[in-house]
Order: structure tokens, then sequence, then C-alpha cells
């Protein structure tokens, strides 16, 4: 590794904590840094600072790293096996699934128990069976499919059926029904306790181990599918990793936090931008650093006004602007 990119991984590692610590200090309850560190060894004296601070801001802080980690190393994967720079974790139908999946718990819930209903497993249950659908189609379709534009097209088809039937199920709904779905669907860090990262912690690790194993293979695709076999890479076996390894960190974060939109699709060129490489070597780590780095400055920013905006919200004003520059950079 050369040293300028040594010296870029020294400085976003030091970005990322300071925007950590940032995340944990700034609120409607400003909390100083040496109350922060005060908690941390133990030696808090304000009860209600501690608690604001350990159950509500740091697991949303560490789920803000975990959303921006998974989503641009899912999007960053997805750019390669299609080699299209606009792909994102989305675009196999995953977060469609998902979708679908809250949307026939939400909508169906006079049908359901009230027990059942309320509990916030409910939702994330429901969200992970549906996106594992939809990832169990894409796999099953990718041993049939030669070549990774169809296997993109086919996952755009599942995406739209399933995002056709919430259509469905929302016009047969009540109103308040279909008000809890739009909620969900603008994404929420605050909803993961420590209790859902248990869960979440170990499949976004299980999805980043995969993503790093994958890597040389990865590199073999950036020059197309016939030099990758020259190489004596297996083309089904690496699609098939990769759709897992994105269906764990896309349809994992989804089930968690809702969908979270264009960070998938904008981090990745943001970390080919800064390194100048297109080595998975570099770009996977760089890529969860700044990941995580956007979240993070999106939740901060979610912060700022007297109602917490949703996360959506924010990472479309930072995502969206860059999808059109790369468009225009590409004419």
């Amino acid at each position: 590794m050369h040293n300028r990119s040594l010296i870029l991984f020294l400085a976003l590692s030091l970005f990322t904590l300071g925007l950590f610590l940032a995340d944990l200090a700034w609120g409607s309850i400003h909390i100083s840094l040496n109350e922060i560190l005060s908690v941390f060894i133990g030696k808090g004296s304000n009860g209600i600072n501690s608690e604001i601070l350990l159950n509500f801001r740091l697991p949303k802080a560490i789920t803000a790293i975990l959303a921006g980690a998974s989503l641009s190393v899912a999007g960053l994967m997805m750019q390669t096996l299609f080699r299209n720079s606009l792909a994102d974790p989305y675009i196999l139908g995953v977060s469609s699934g998902a979708s679908l999946g809250v949307a026939l718990v939400m909508m169906a819930a006079t049908f359901l128990p009230v027990a059942f209903v309320s509990s916030g497993w409910a939702l994330i249950v429901a969200a992970t069976i549906g996106a594992s659908v939809v990832l169990v189609l894409v796999v099953g379709v990718s041993f049939k499919v030669h070549n990774a534009v169809s296997l993109l097209i086919v996952g755009l088809m599942f995406g739209t059926i399933a995002g056709s039937l919430v259509s469905v199920l929302q016009n047969f709904s009540n109103p308040d029904a279909i008000k809890l779905f739009v909620m969900w669907t603008f994404g929420s860090l605050s909803a993961v306790t420590w209790n859902y990262m248990q869960v979440l912690l170990p499949v976004v690790l299980i999805g980043l181990g995969i993503a790093f194993f994958l890597q040389k293979r990865l590199d073999g695709l950036l020059l197309g599918e016939n030099y990758a076999r020259g190489l004596g890479i297996s083309i089904v076996r690496t699609r098939l990793l990769i759709v897992v390894a994105t269906g764990l960190l896309a349809g994992g974060i989804t089930a968690f936090t809702g969908p979270i939109a264009f960070v998938g699709v904008a981090i990745p060129h943001i970390a080919r931008g800064l390194f100048r490489t297109s080595s998975h070597k570099i770009l996977l780590p760089a890529t969860i650093l700044c990941g995580a780095s956007l979240l993070l400055v999106c939740d901060i920013i979610t912060q700022i006004p007297t109602y917490t905006l949703p996360i959506n919200t924010v990472s479309a004003l930072f995502g969206a602007p860059i999808i059109i520059w790369i468009l225009l950079k590409k004419r």
C-alpha cells in the first residue's frame, strides 16, 4: 500500500472517530466529551445523561456505522458484478422483498395477534423473511442465467412484483396502517436497541467477511467474466457468494432500520475518487470508512431541528447530487 493510501486511511479513521464522538455528544441534550469519557469508564455522575448515552445514542451511532459500512460494501460489490456505476445494494429486489414483508404484517394487523404486531421483532422477522425469499429466488436464477445483465433484469423484475403487491395491499388497507408503513420506509437508526444489535452485528460481520474473502475475485470480475474465467475464477460460485453477501448486508440493515437510499450508490464513487484505485484490497476498507462517516454525518444532521428528521431524507440530500455528478461526468 502506498504512503498516500496509508495517510488517507489514518485521516479517514480519525475523521470517523471524531464523527462518532460528535454523534454521541449532539442532540436535544448536549453531553460534553468529558462526560462521555466518564460514562464509558464507569464514573459518570449524571444518571440521566448516562441513560441517554448508553441506551439511546450509543446503539444509534453504532447502527449508523454498521448501516453505512454494509450498504457501501454491498453497493461496491453490485457495481463490480454488473460493471455498472449506478448499481446499488437494492438492485436485486432485496429492499422490495423486505418492504413486502413489513407491509404484510402492518396491513394484516387485524388478522394477527396484537402482541406479535406490537412487538418490534414482528417487523424485523417480516422484513428478513421478505428479503430472504427474494434473495433465494435470485440465487436460484443465478444458477440458470449465464450473464450478469440477465441476472440484473431478473432482480429488477422480482423487485417490481414485490412493489406491485405492496401497492395492492395499500389499496385495501386503512389509513393508519398505510401511515405506519410510510414511516417505516423513511428509515430510522434509533429503532435498533441492544437486543436487536445482538442479531444485527453478527449478520453484518458475516456479510463483510464474505466480501473480504472475495476481494481477489472482485478484481478479476472488473476485467470481464471471460478474463476472470481465464484466471481460474468460478463465475457462478463467485456470483452466488456476492448475491448472498449483498443479501446479508442490505437485507439485514433494511430489516432493522428500514430502507436507506443512495448510500450504496454514492459511497463507492467517493472511495474510488479519494484513493484513485480500483483494487478491492483498498476499496473495501475505504468504502467501510466512507460509508460509516456519511451515515454518522447524516445522523448528526437529523438531530439539528426540533423534530428528528428521517435518515432517508438526509442521505438522499447527500447521495442524489453525487449520482447527478456521476451522470454528467460520464455524459
